[in-house]
């Protein structure tokens, strides 16, 4: 594609929800991204949770779009199909300093908008969470915090947003900004350049790598590595809202949690670091995670845990979002350091982004036909037996059960690979219908995965990929000299 009127770079939870946004006014609007996937930095591994808003002191952009996000995901819930619970969470106090904190956080919460808020006695917390530790005091209950996917609420914005004429390039890195009398002329990318006058940097942990290939040096992200540990279905019940610690400067603290899949996990650490590739998980970080879930909850079943995972958060030098017109080159707006709560806020943070581009000189006139709702994709676990065998008899591939542990079936993940922005890789069709997330990861249906996936795009079962873009999983037969083929 040679022309856009706007270049969104960044396919994650923020990148999405701008194209979304952008998707409901006449423009061309292509959404870049580096990666084999959408949702595959930030938005893959994070805390999936929908926050209330207590946190971020009042005023600044977290605050704001935190309040403003969690009551947009409540009408888009049903509009984009999202899969949400709205638990609640409790932040925990062990004495009295935890205690002062929550006052605090109660009063900046009010501040803040944020509805139905309390703070309540050690009695009234175990008997809504027994399972908690006995030493607690007391802990702040807000009622509008939920659960999500989030790689799943990425794809629904990506998703609503080609269907409204949106271009997705996926395994597209922005390698220049060309900037032309002070403004955005272009985005270079290895297919060519897309003449464009404007572009929004969505780039998560690069997003200040973006900035500076358009000349703007104005800020700097810190990547911070968080660490998790998920359980399996078995012990989803051991809390039924999520669970944080008194927080402190840098983090919210190691949390459980519920998710919207029903598994439960713990984490994240924080730890900044320099190299905004490493995602591994180290046995240092399960040690500090699995020491943090046990203040809350001391009989934690780590005979349960079925996989770890780690992810960067990108931490701003203020601790704020950065949503602004770059001063070096206009018409490049950023959307940068949008950490937690980033995934709350990505609506309300697309909305912000859209009025500034408008103020850029971005003309933005409304599509009559834009269609804000996503179709209603059949999960076939959830299903009556009634309606499981519907499906089997408009569709036989309902039933040919693929993935045993979450009773995933062929007919699902054919369908998640031709959808809109559809799966390219096993992850990808992990992330999207969770074949492979059971209690086995993937040990019994990820060759058949691989299969289908060969099958549907076409392609040699040799250029099927894992998830990045070097991680293909098999190679044609070794000669017969037995040399090991070089690595591509």
């Amino acid at each position: 594609m040679s022309k856009a009127d706007v270049v969104v770079i960044g396919g994650g939870i923020v990148g999405a929800a701008v194209a979304r946004e952008l998707s409901r006014y006449q423009l061309d609007i292509v959404l870049l991204e580096a990666e084999t996937d959408i949702a595959m930095g930030t938005s893959k591994a994070n805390s999936a949770i929908l926050h209330a808003g207590f946190d971020a002191k009042p005023t600044c952009w977290k605050a704001r779009l935190n309040v403003l996000g969690n009551a947009l995901y409540r009408q888009l819930q049903d509009e984009l199909k999202l899969h949400i619970g709205w638990t609640g969470s409790l932040v925990v106090a062990k004495d009295p300093v935890d205690m002062a904190v929550l006052e605090e956080l109660l009063v900046r919460g009010q501040q803040n908008g944020v509805n139905g808020l309390a703070l309540l006695g050690r009695d009234e917390v175990l008997a809504r969470e027994p399972n908690l530790a006995s030493d607690i005091t007391g802990a702040l209950w807000a009622p509008t915090a939920g659960i999500i996917c989030p790689f799943g609420a990425t794809f629904a914005f990506a998703e609503n947003a080609i269907r409204n004429g949106a271009t997705l390039l996926r395994e597209t890195p922005a390698l220049d900004i060309v900037v032309e009398n002070g403004r955005v002329a272009g985005v270079r990318t290895p297919q060519g350049v897309i003449n464009t006058k404007f572009v929004v940097n969505a780039a998560g942990v690069r997003a200040d790598d973006i900035a500076r290939l358009a000349g703007d040096e104005s800020f700097t992200i810190q990547a911070r590595k968080g660490e998790y540990i998920l359980f399996d279905r078995s012990v989803r019940n051991l809390v039924n809202s999520v669970i944080f610690p008194a927080p402190s400067k840098i983090s919210k603290g190691i949390l459980i949690a519920p998710t919207v899949h029903g598994n439960l996990f713990i984490g994240p650490d924080a730890q900044n670091i320099d190299d905004k590739t490493d995602i591994a998980a180290t046995g240092n970080g399960m040690d500090r995670v699995i020491t943090g879930a046990r203040r809350l909850v001391p009989n934690l079943p780590l005979q349960a845990a079925i996989t770890q995972f780690s992810g960067l958060r990108a931490t701003a030098e203020d601790g704020d979002f950065i949503l602004r017109e770059s001063e070096a080159a206009r018409g490049l707006v950023h959307a940068a350091g949008i950490q937690s709560p980033g995934l709350t806020a990505a609506p309300a943070i697309a909305q912000v982004v859209s009025a500034l581009l408008k103020e850029a000189g971005l003309k933005l006139s409304e599509k009559r036909d834009f269609n804000p709702a996503n179709p209603l994709k059949p999960a076939f676990q959830e299903l009556s037996w009634e309606q499981r065998s519907s499906l089997i008899a408009s569709n036989p591939l309902y039933g040919r059960v693929i993935c045993r542990c979450e009773t995933v079936t062929e007919a699902e993940i054919v369908a998640a690979i031709h959808s809109p922005c559809g799966a390219r890789t096993v992850d990808g069709v992990k992330r999207r219908v969770r074949a492979g997330s059971g209690r086995c990861q993937g040990g019994f249906c990820g060759p058949r995965v691989t299969a289908i996936l060969a099958r549907e795009l076409n392609i040699p079962m040799t250029e099927v990929r894992k998830d990045s873009i070097d991680s293909r999983l098999f190679f044609d037969k070794l000669p017969g000299n037995c040399e090991v083929p070089a690595h591509e």
